[in-house]
């Protein structure tokens, strides 16, 4: 239950990949048979993964995963654009990536401003409203939260963006495949896509780049990807984001329906039949696969280790944060405090969950806490 971390390529997927791998190798930059072969696999997966969020396919460029997007959208964004201005405004929930970019944007000369959310981990539009001004050249708001599974108003926040005549990116990364984004609905200009958070291959990532924008390039070489991102194309991969994509649209009314009816149900029974647990984040304007729950009286990392030794795997928060033993800084966002926020869970479900396993997980937690709960002095003698 930790699909957020890591998903498997979908079989349907490895199979479209795999005559990529030996057969079908040429480079779409050469002059032959075998390259123009693999231009029209990039160019039929561009295609797909434009499909996925309404865009057209000159406005996909491939990567190597959602941090490198993001580096490209936000370095590649203000430094081309740094005539605008210096203002760059980020939600204090984003992605690591993105918050560490910030930092290296500071160094630059940069001035980065954070927008807060509320206790349910919404960005305050009054506050983005007061944060951006002219002198703003971007402003990037994370479409939803991978950690507490909040869905974010960006519609709104591209408008207050480009009110002012800044650019606006969205890190698309939890969303894209689970809740429908359309780049011309949004009003997008840059948008991060992950091909394994599609059930595509690790190692792939997609940058959506508005018509007429361009972005400065980080790589720098042969002027593949219509210039903004040198170095021969990982062909393979590439097909298998796009064919997880094609998926990932076709499936995703059912497959969201299916796992909101589990998502439910987790957070029915724990929070039910174990005391002093809570949701985080909101409610209802939730991912369909996440659910956040925090546990008084007791730390994460121990309750994860507990539960994979019973088959159950699980999350304290973003796996690209998870070396640090600091408390999440999204869940310290939205107010709770360090125990609290040491003391929560994430569970994603993805395609290979089922109902049993849901229950499996419903019947094992409560033992699994009462034992964490007996070895810890705060705890008080009624939840013992």
């Amino acid at each position: 239950m930790d699909y957020g971390a890591a998903s498997p390529v979908d079989p349907r997927v490895l199979e479209e990949m795999m005559p990529y791998f030996s057969d079908s190798f040429g480079n779409p930059a050469s002059l032959h048979s075998y390259a123009f072969e693999a231009q029209r696999a990039m160019e039929r997966a561009r295609g797909q993964v434009a499909s996925l969020i309404g865009a057209e396919p000159g406005e996909i460029v491939f990567t190597s995963c959602a941090t490198e997007s993001n580096n490209l959208a936000l370095i590649g964004a203000a430094l081309r654009y740094r005539s605008r201005g210096s203002g760059v405004v980020v939600s204090n929930i984003e992605h690591i990536s993105i918050l560490n970019i910030c930092k290296e944007l500071s160094k630059q000369g940069f001035e980065i401003r954070y927008v807060p959310v509320d206790r349910d981990g919404i960005i305050r539009l009054d506050r983005l409203e007061a944060l951006v001004d002219d002198e703003t050249v971007l402003v990037s708001i994370m479409a939803a939260n991978g950690e507490i599974g909040t869905v974010q108003p960006i519609r709104e926040a591209a408008e207050v963006a480009h009110e002012h005549g800044a650019l606006f990116h969205t890190d698309a990364t939890a969303a894209a495949g689970k809740v429908p984004l359309d780049v011309g609905e949004v009003g997008v200009d840059l948008m991060t896509l992950s091909s394994n958070d599609l059930y595509g291959p690790k190692g792939v990532g997609a940058l959506y780049v508005r018509k007429g924008l361009r972005v400065k390039p980080l790589m720098i070489g042969g002027g593949q990807e219509n210039g903004m991102r040198s170095g021969s194309e990982n062909i393979p991969g590439i097909v298998g984001m796009g064919k997880a994509a094609e998926f990932a649209k076709k499936e995703m009314k059912s497959e969201a329906e299916r796992l909101t009816r589990l998502r439910d149900r987790l957070i029915k029974g724990i929070t039910e039949e174990i005391p002093a647990s809570y949701l985080n984040g909101h409610p209802k304007r939730r991912l369909p696969n996440n659910a956040n729950i925090r546990f008084s009286y007791i730390e994460g990392e121990a309750l994860i280790l507990s539960l994979d030794e019973l088959g159950i795997q699980v999350s304290s928060g973003s796996a690209c944060a998870a070396k640090t033993l600091e408390p999440s800084h999204v869940l310290l966002a939205i107010g709770l405090k360090h125990e609290e926020a040491h003391g929560s869970l994430v569970f994603t479900l993805g395609k290979g969950n089922r109902e049993e396993h849901v229950e499996y997980v419903i019947r094992q937690m409560p033992g699994v806490v009462r034992r964490l709960r007996s070895m810890s002095p705060l705890t008080p003698e009624e939840l013992r």
